[in-house]
């Protein structure tokens, strides 16, 4: 995958597919620490100890459609290319944790990558789960919860277009805030 937003998508995709209702995205820009740490976390089904093992192989998955699932080995590879880590925490019926790390000017590490169009996405095409989505650039933090959002909406769904442009707004302003364009 080009860029970390895509690898975002592709874990969060996998949160859906594990009937969780809450999925955590987590991204840091910690410039003077030279890292990009990301994290997503789920409520879902979760993996027993093989699962996770096998996880990391591309050709083990858990899909019936195709044979191979390229997301994580692929995420894997990209952290250990640019000198960073990768870590898949789970317990069946908890949830799944996905941790990249990766070395931030490395020339290897993909660009982060249209992250606002990636939560916009997530939570306008799944409106009945909840996301929390927290950025930090040294420091300076970006927040949004759904769960917020949906009890200051009373009721009307995030993917209605009054709201869903709003929402676009609302991260693209909040995540252009911490001091770079996304």
């Amino acid at each position: 995958m080009r860029d970390i937003s895509l690898h975002v998508l592709d874990i969060a995709n996998n949160s859906l597919e594990a009937d969780a209702s809450l999925i955590e995205i987590s991204v840091e820009e910690d410039i003077t620490g030279n890292m990009l740490r990301v994290k997503i976390k789920d409520n879902g089904r979760g993996m027993d100890e093989e699962t996770v093992r096998k996880a990391v192989d591309p050709f083990y998955t858990s899909r019936k459609t195709r044979r191979v699932g390229l997301g994580l080995p692929l995420l894997k590879a990209s952290c250990e290319r640019c000198g960073g880590t990768f870590s898949i925490k789970s317990k069946p019926g908890e949830g799944t944790e996905i941790y990249a790390g990766f070395r931030y000017d490395n020339i290897d590490r993909p660009p982060l990558g249209d992250m606002p169009e990636t939560i916009f996405s997530l939570v306008v095409l799944n409106p009945s789960i909840d996301f929390i989505y927290r950025h930090s650039r040294n420091g300076h933090v970006f927040m949004m919860d759904t769960r917020e959002i949906k009890k200051i909406l009373q009721g009307l769904p995030l993917n209605t277009p009054e709201v869903a442009g709003w929402l676009s707004r609302h991260l693209k302003e909040g995540i252009s805030n911490l001091g770079f364009k996304s």
